[in-house]
């Protein structure tokens, strides 16, 4: 089967290149890490101001870096809510609640997504590509993104029946090593693995992600 897209250059293109996962992945570690770190030396207070100001700093290094604004604010956003909820709980495995809930709430919107036919991988990788919906009118692509979504929504049922025991039981630093331990490396895996499933799904002939084929398009491609 051949590639199902190349760049101008000799190496295949893969979902890393297009969706940029490592730098998201490897920013979401550092707060955590620093509220660790913080609350180990001086309780709950000490892990919050560290994970805001570690928080501030990555803002920082991404504003400088040229990300877009809204991203960067976001990011910090959430680490601010995580501090606010500790303070307010008083329990320091709090800090990681908003990483529960939006890992339940994203596993349920990737496979909402599958369900109606608009699969998130797909409005990702078409977003970044400029395509729209037109991705949606070609059966193949639509059947591949499909497909790969599901390893999206494994991620986050993984990470959840991590997580979970671990809030329950006051793990704070065990928390901490689990988030580290499935972000990036996560990230990479389902990255590498969805890739794989999409190339696999799509038919010989089919000229990649970045030409969508509709069904009135398929007389013109050369069979292989």
């Amino acid at each position: 089967m051949p590639e199902p897209d190349r760049p101008s250059g000799d190496r295949p293109e893969s979902l890393a290149d297009l969706l940029g996962g490592r730098r998201g992945a490897v920013d979401a570690t550092v707060p955590p890490v620093a509220f660790a770190v913080g609350w180990l030396a001086a309780g709950l207070w000490g892990g919050v101001v560290a994970a805001v100001l570690a928080g501030t700093a990555v803002a920082g290094w991404r504003w400088r870096r040229g990300d877009r604004p809204r991203s960067v604010l976001v990011g910090l956003l959430a680490v601010c809510v995580a501090a606010l909820i500790a303070l307010r709980t008083g329990r320091a495995t709090d800090f990681f609640l908003v990483q529960l809930v939006s890992n339940a709430a994203s596993g349920l919107a990737w496979m909402v997504s599958i369900a109606v036919r608009w699969p998130l991988l797909g409005v990702l990788v078409g977003a970044v590509l400029g395509q729209r919906a037109r991705w949606r009118r070609d059966p193949a692509l639509l059947r591949a993104y499909g497909r790969g979504s599901w390893v999206w929504v494994a991620t986050y049922l993984l990470r959840l029946a991590v997580f979970v025991p671990l809030w329950l039981g006051g793990q704070v630093v065990a928390l901490v090593v689990a988030r580290v331990a499935l972000t990036w490396p996560l990230v990479a895996a389902a990255l590498a693995v969805s890739w794989l499933v999409i190339r696999r799904s799509l038919p010989a002939g089919h000229p990649g992600l970045r030409h969508p084929v509709v069904l009135s398009d398929w007389d013109d491609v050369p069979a292989q």
